[in-house]
Formats: structure tokens, C-alpha cells, sequence
């Protein structure tokens, strides 16, 4: 008999430091645990702790240079002098950054096994989620691109189709870069154009290599965009894309760094609307690949509030045991928050009042504003990837 869901977490996991400040805390993933604790949410879903991934796992995704080298950099940081993409202000060295980066992947591995094998329905691994970790270098404060060797183990082991969206701010250009030619592998990202924000990629034009046309997605969205707009985004672009290409497994990427109070992006996006968008995915899951759901992380980097919701809502959501966005948080929870963070805890789970929810989302088929920005960038990418689809552009 399968379990509803399950998520990976140990202690260790937060051995992932990149230093004093440095935006990717490890207290964030700390801080998310601790309110899936208080909240009960850890009751509600098998909780998973895993070892570092073997170099097999590591290799099916990246070169085996790269990951010696890594591994050399672990073992005496001081050698580190950015060759690799390690070694600099985005992804400093640090003892141990081989172990702690390869116990990532090997949770991303794990819950996807433990889906396809139908051990579980969805699988979460909210410490996950390094989609800018390219085959032979560091990115982005990626070192291992964990998402790649789950998808990569789907394929290694029966799959057919595999579907993956990402929501994070930036581009998920790792993924699609390891993926681009291959038409078993759907790549869709919804993010803040490549003109304002970091990697500068993820154009409508991107659509999959020689063989694989149609295979990425990408929606290059203006800075500055609320939540009904970015919902509409994704339900306008991710969501019928998806349901075309009929994954066996849907992987989703949640990071968090869209918020409105995140200090590295452009975006201004609601808790709730984030808390929305992993509902629609889900929903999404069970409609098209059977329930079939690996959920993962990434970016965020308001460390104490938005990220520590964001996933605990994304877990709980897993668990079919959604918390309601008016939920007060723990006051056991804000008092460590204000201890380790310096600043009070959030005290609901959502940032919206109740008047202005739910969020209204204008679907597609009331009509395109070609004066918005967003309805621009959703039509760009609809004329560039809808007819490999067998799509229509206007109605679909």
C-alpha cells in the first residue's frame, strides 16, 4: 500500500552553507522544517533522510570531471579559483560542498523512485530544487542539479513522458539545458525576463533542439508582476502544454524567490498566490500523469518568513492536508525565528486579508490585452510553442 506522500529532511541537510552572508541560508530549510514540525505537517507525510548520492547518480547528469573536481574542492576549498563555476561570490567553496550537494540529489532520486514505484503518490524535497546547475559547472548557487538525475532515473527506469514546470523567479536553465534535445522531457518555466534578472535566458524562442521541437517552454515575464497576472501566466501556458504532452510523471520546482518581500528579484507575489500556484499543480498532477507528483524548492531568499511558509504549505499540500492560508503560525515557531532571524516570525501562514481572496484569475478564453505586459509574454510564448502542440493559440 502506497503512502500519501512523502519528504525529505534530516539535520544535514542545512551542511549546504555557502557562509555568512551569503542570501542561500541554510536556516531557511532549518526554519521550514521547524514550522512543518509545529504545524503538524511532518505527521502527515513519511518523513525521509537520505545519504549522499553515488557517483553513479551524480554521472547521469553530470560530466565526471566535474564531479571529481567537485569533489577535490570539497576535500581543500582553498583550490577552488572559479574554473569549475565554484569558487566565486555565487557559489563560494566550502568543506564539504560535494556531500552536502550530492545528499540533495540523492533525496530528488529517492522520492522519484519511491513515486514511480508507487510507494508514494507525490514526494516532496523542499531542500532541492537546483535547477541552474549545468552538466560540467556550478551555477546560480547550484552545485549538483538534482532535478536533472530525478528525471534522469525516471527515464533510466520506464518512462515515457516526464513534464516538468518551474515557477521560480529565474529561469530553470540547468534543467532545460540537459533536456533541450530530448522529446521524453517536457521543460515549461514561467520567470522574470532574462533583461532584469539572472541567467538572462528562457526567451519564447527556446523551444527544444532538433527532434525535440515543442519540448521547452518559456514565459519571459516583466518585472513587477502581481499575483493574478502570474497565475494567469501559468494556467494560461503551463497548464494546457501539460495536459498536450501527457507526462507519466509531473515534477513542479517552487521557488519562492517570486515574493513580493524577496531581496533578489523583481516580482511581486503573494504568499497565497504561491500557495494557489502549488494547488493548481497538484490538481494538474492528478488530472494528467495519475497523481504522479515530485514537488521540489529552490530559490527564496526571505529566508524567515516567505520561504518557511511557501514550503510548508507546498508539504502539506502533498499531504492533502492543505493549511489554510489564515492559520496562525506557532508561537513556539515566531519566537525562534525572532531568536536566529533577529526579526518577529510571520504570524499567519498567508500574507492576503480575507477580502482579497480568493485571488481573481481572468482565464485565457475572456480575451487578450495586448497593452499588458503579461498577456504579451503569454502570447509570445503561446505563438511560439502552441502549434507543435496542435494547440490553438487563442482559444486553447
Amino acid at each position: 500500500m502506497s503512502t500519501q506522500a512523502c519528504a525529505i529532511w534530516g539535520d544535514d541537510f542545512t551542511k549546504y552553507d555557502f557562509g555568512a552572508g551569503h542570501p542561500m541560508a541554510p536556516i531557511r530549510l532549518d526554519l521550514t522544517a521547524r514550522l512543518c514540525q509545529g504545524l503538524g505537517v511532518f505527521d502527515q507525510v513519511e518523513v525521509i533522510d537520505v545519504a549522499a548520492a553515488e557517483d553513479d547518480v551524480l554521472t547521469s547528469v553530470h560530466d565526471p570531471d566535474y564531479v571529481e573536481a567537485v569533489r577535490a574542492i570539497s576535500a581543500d576549498p582553498g583550490t577552488a579559483d572559479g574554473q569549475w563555476g565554484i569558487g566565486t561570490d555565487d557559489v563560494p567553496a566550502f568543506a564539504g560542498i560535494h556531500e552536502s550537494s550530492a545528499r540533495i540529489v540523492a533525496g530528488s532520486v529517492e522520492i522519484a523512485r519511491r513515486v514511480w514505484a508507487g510507494e508514494a503518490d507525490h514526494g516532496v524535497n523542499f531542500t532541492g530544487g537546483m535547477h541552474h546547475a549545468m552538466r560540467d559547472r556550478a551555477a546560480g548557487f547550484c552545485i549538483y542539479n538534482d532535478i536533472g538525475a530525478a528525471i534522469q532515473w525516471l527515464l533510466d527506469h520506464g518512462a515515457e513522458r516526464v513534464a516538468y514546470v518551474d515557477v521560480d523567479v529565474h529561469h530553470g536553465d540547468g534543467v532545460q539545458a540537459l533536456f533541450y534535445d530530448d522529446p521524453r522531457v517536457l521543460t515549461v518555466s514561467v520567470h522574470e525576463s532574462g533583461r532584469t534578472l539572472f541567467p538572462g535566458t528562457g526567451w519564447p524562442a527556446e523551444t527544444g533542439g532538433p527532434g525535440a521541437e515543442g519540448t521547452a517552454v518559456n514565459v519571459a515575464l516583466p518585472p513587477g508582476v502581481v499575483d493574478g497576472p502570474w497565475l494567469r501566466a501559468i494556467t494560461s501556458v503551463a497548464a494546457p502544454v501539460v495536459r498536450a504532452f501527457e507526462p507519466q510523471v509531473l515534477l513542479t520546482q517552487h521557488g519562492c524567490d517570486t515574493h513580493r518581500e524577496d531581496p533578489l528579484a523583481h516580482m511581486a507575489i503573494s504568499l497565497d498566490a504561491q500557495r494557489q500556484a502549488a494547488v493548481n499543480l497538484h490538481r494538474l498532477a492528478h488530472e494528467v500523469a495519475d497523481g504522479r507528483w515530485l514537488a521540489f524548492g529552490g530559490g527564496g531568499y526571505d529566508v524567515t518568513s516567505a520561504v518557511p511558509r511557501a514550503w510548508t504549505h507546498l508539504t502539506a499540500i502533498a499531504a492533502h492536508h492543505p493549511v489554510p492560508a489564515a492559520t496562525e503560525t506557532p508561537q513556539e515557531w515566531r519566537d525562534h525565528v525572532e531568536l536566529v532571524g533577529g526579526q518577529p516570525g510571520p504570524v499567519t501562514m498567508g500574507d492576503l486579508p480575507a477580502e482579497d481572496l480568493p485571488i481573481w484569475v481572468q482565464p485565457w478564453a475572456m480575451g487578450y490585452n495586448p497593452h499588458h505586459g503579461v498577456d504579451r509574454a503569454i502570447m509570445a510564448t503561446r505563438e511560439a510553442v502552441f502549434p507543435l502542440h496542435n494547440l490553438d493559440v487563442w482559444f486553447d
